[in-house]
């Protein structure tokens, strides 16, 4: 038996998340599908993190367990073959030992979030961005997301369905980035990337969401104060929860380097 790391990149649009569901395709089924057309092997492909639909992923890692002992470019190429016609694509792969878990292994999880501020509607980053006209108050925003670092209840924070068996977690960053447009003859603004990045051990269901949401909302002059918000401990307390066209999975850090 052998195990295989694979970091795929997906766009998350058409997919139902991660998690296989008869609702519809999803990332573990394109994968696991790949792998049985490959070796005729019923697999378990096991994620770090279990996207919802909608969001997409630039750097996934997940594992599976094949018997025989095919080098790790022969798989990673028959993999990208049978998924050329899907939005899944496979980055990289490689042989690790049978102790690696690509969930439970994992040491901090990075996510993006990418929200376009501009007027004009979205054309070319359709899917891929939250759009929002109304300006944004970014240094409010950034300050508002310092206070999100830190161990915390995120009972405000998480969705009603998650079945974590605490809200403790510990954020270990929040920052916030500008990227201007600049088009036209003079170089003339005509809007602004912002572009938020999250990096913790695990997070709860939708937490990175509804910090955006929040955020959001205090970047729009809204009276939130993220002291306040988890200090009431409730989900009505923060703001609504972000699209998901605007969530991208980064990459999954292990230690050792597996």
């Amino acid at each position: 038996m052998t195990r295989y790391k694979l970091t795929l990149e997906y766009n998350g649009t058409t997919l139902i998340g991660w998690q296989e569901n008869i609702q519809g395709p999803s990332v573990q089924s394109l994968v696991r599908d790949a792998v049985f057309k490959f070796c005729q092997q019923d697999v378990e492909v096991i994620a770090a993190g279990r996207t919802d639909a909608g969001v997409h992923a630039l750097g996934m890692v997940c594992h599976f367990d094949i018997v025989g002992d095919s080098d790790a470019e022969t798989v990673m190429r028959a993999l990208n073959f049978y998924l050329i016609d899907s939005p899944v694509a496979v980055l990289d792969c490689e042989i690790v030992s049978d102790d690696f878990h690509a969930r439970f292994s994992c040491t901090c999880r990075n996510y993006r979030y990418i929200i376009l501020n501009r007027r004009a509607p979205v054309i070319m980053d359709k899917n891929m961005v939250w759009w929002i006209p109304r300006p944004l108050n970014v240094e409010k925003m950034q300050a508002a997301a310092a206070k999100l670092v830190g161990n915390h209840d995120w009972t405000s924070f998480r969705a009603s369905e998650c079945q974590a068996k605490s809200p403790i977690k510990t954020l270990d960053k929040a920052d916030i980035e500008i990227c201007d447009m600049a088009y036209g003859e003079k170089g003339e603004m005509q809007g602004q990337y912002i572009i938020m990045n999250f990096s913790a051990r695990s997070f709860l269901h939708h937490q990175v969401r509804n910090m955006v949401g929040t955020l959001v909302e205090i970047g729009l002059g809204k009276p939130f104060d993220i002291d306040e918000v988890f200090a009431a401990k409730n989900r009505s307390a923060a703001g609504p929860t972000a699209p998901s066209s605007g969530l991208y999975f980064v990459s999954a850090e292990y230690a050792n380097n597996d």
